[in-house]
């Protein structure tokens, strides 16, 4: 396993993973058995998940952009006992965890600091030995937006963490999938991500991985070929960044050893994807799904050529259907909103939020990721608009109610909706159309992104303020996106 700042063997990797399982297995978690990982990429943040994995512990990855306020929510929603942090995260764990005096930090390359134990130190005074492989294996505890702006908790699906009953029988199942065998593998998106840690977990399986601490698209094609790297999961905006390159630099680069590199996020542009077909050859994997479900369809580059724009057929355990505003099934081609029955019956699960699950189904285990589409006569399934409110950019689900609320609080805004736009290098990017009390001397933007971005996280606010006469909600108060995209983004600025 390599970051940026060095690398472990396999007897290294062996003695670090077994100390934090064993480090793990010796703290008092409750009967949750729950550790967030509050961390930028780094050798400390895998080994921390994967360790979690060994000791039979589910780890809850938490976005490291999350503000103090954002991450005490997590914490005291998910139970977690201890929170693992890094240099650039430390100072917002301990101003989330002030005053609770039952959840531990343990953080690593810190200052010394009240309240904050050192990683080196835990780590270095447990046991070496190997835990024992009869420990039930838990999958991670995911938050997601879903669709409310509230984050809610699911649990890794089935689709994506195997049912095993040890961890033993755990890891032979992480060896047995198809990509295990194929070479190392390249981190590049954030590890709170599902993406990034189920291609992180093929580490278990032997696989030597390599992680990023940030994606950088030329960094990025020196680790893939310095490292022979074969396999890696990206989204649509890292396709766009690599694209943006240089000719020559594009040129230049080694990316021969590449064997499989799986998508996942928004559908990508179609342009952009004949781009990297062309470029790094027929690789491209393309997987469409959510957190809370996992993967519900797969589509090939060779596949993909053929049913130009799908997003593939559904994979085991689901099937797509497509109803009209009446729930029935409508003939194929036939646009409408897209489901997918779950034949296990599980279908979409929020912890302990059975009104939130039961609104994501039309009927027991036929639920819906809020995207209107079709179906070609050989079962390939299209996307061709988004029913829910989310905005995908960059591969991130973002909930325009978090960033409506901020801005709303600012005294100079009287209200505000935000809608995505597309984004040659995001996909899509969050804009604000913003209603000023006073038409005549609207505030500026920078003041109101810079508000926002002192309330929740970067990544969530707008990139972009439009200030307009009327947001036009309705007599129940709710906002139309669809036909603010329609028709206000057209409309010039007061100012």
């Amino acid at each position: 396993m390599r970051d940026s700042r060095g690398a472990l063997s396999w007897s290294e990797l062996g003695d670090l993973l077994n100390r934090v399982a064993n480090g793990l297995r010796g703290l008092q978690l409750g009967s949750t058995r729950r550790v967030a990982v509050f961390a930028d990429n780094a050798v400390e943040t895998g080994a921390v998940h994967l360790g979690g994995l060994l000791a039979g512990i589910s780890t809850v990855p938490v976005n490291f952009h999350f503000t103090a306020s954002e991450l005490r929510y997590i914490l005291e929603d998910s139970a977690a006992r201890v929170v693992f942090v890094g240099p650039s995260t430390v100072d917002r764990a301990l101003a989330a965890t002030a005053g609770r005096h039952d959840v531990k930090l343990i953080g690593w390359r810190c200052s010394p600091v009240a309240g904050l134990v050192d990683f080196t130190a835990w780590k270095s005074g447990a046991d070496a030995s190997d835990p024992p492989g009869a420990l039930r294996p838990l999958p991670n505890l995911l938050y997601t937006s879903g669709t409310t702006g509230i984050p809610k908790a699911t649990d890794l699906p089935p689709t994506m963490f195997s049912a095993a009953t040890t961890v033993a029988e755990h890891l032979v199942q992480l060896a047995q999938r198809p990509e295990a065998g194929l070479g190392p593998h390249l981190v590049v998106g954030p590890m709170y991500h599902t993406g990034p840690l189920s291609g992180f977990r093929s580490l278990a399986a032997g696989t030597r991985v390599v992680i990023l601490d940030r994606f950088d698209a030329e960094e990025t094609l020196h680790a893939i070929g310095d490292h022979r790297i074969a396999t890696t999961v990206m989204v649509p905006t890292h396709f766009q960044r690599l694209l943006a390159l240089p000719q020559h630099v594009r040129r230049d680069a080694d990316v021969t050893s590449l064997r499989v590199v799986f998508h996942t996020g928004p559908p990508c542009p179609a342009d952009s994807k004949q781009a990297m077909i062309d470029w790094w050859g027929p690789v491209l994997v393309e997987d469409y799904g959510a957190t809370e479900v996992g993967s519900v369809c797969r589509i090939t580059s060779d596949e993909w050529l053929t049913h130009r724009g799908s997003v593939g057929r559904t994979l085991d355990p689901f099937d797509a259907l497509v109803l009209d505003d009446a729930d029935e099934l409508v003939e194929p081609g036939t646009v409408g909103r897209l489901f997918f029955r779950d034949r296990t019956g599980r279908g979409v699960i929020y912890r302990n939020d059975p009104q939130k699950s039961a609104a994501a189904h039309v009927a027991p285990g036929v639920f819906t990721l809020g995207e209107i589409g079709y179906i070609d006569p050989d079962g390939y399934v299209y996307l061709t608009d988004r029913s829910a409110d989310l905005v995908l950019s960059g591969g991130v689900n973002i909930y325009p109610v978090e960033a409506e609320t901020a801005l709303v609080s600012h005294p100079q805004v009287l209200d505000a909706a935000c809608i995505g736009v597309p984004d040659d290098d995001m996909g899509e990017k969050l804009v604000a159309l913003v209603e000023p009390t006073d038409a005549g001397a609207p505030p500026k933007e920078g003041d109101l992104i810079t508000w926002c971005r002192n309330q929740i996280a970067h990544y969530k606010c707008p990139r972009e303020i439009r200030f307009v006469a009327s947001v036009n909600r309705n007599a129940m108060g709710k906002i139309n996106r669809r036909r603010l995209r329609e028709s206000t983004l057209g409309t010039e600025s007061l100012h």
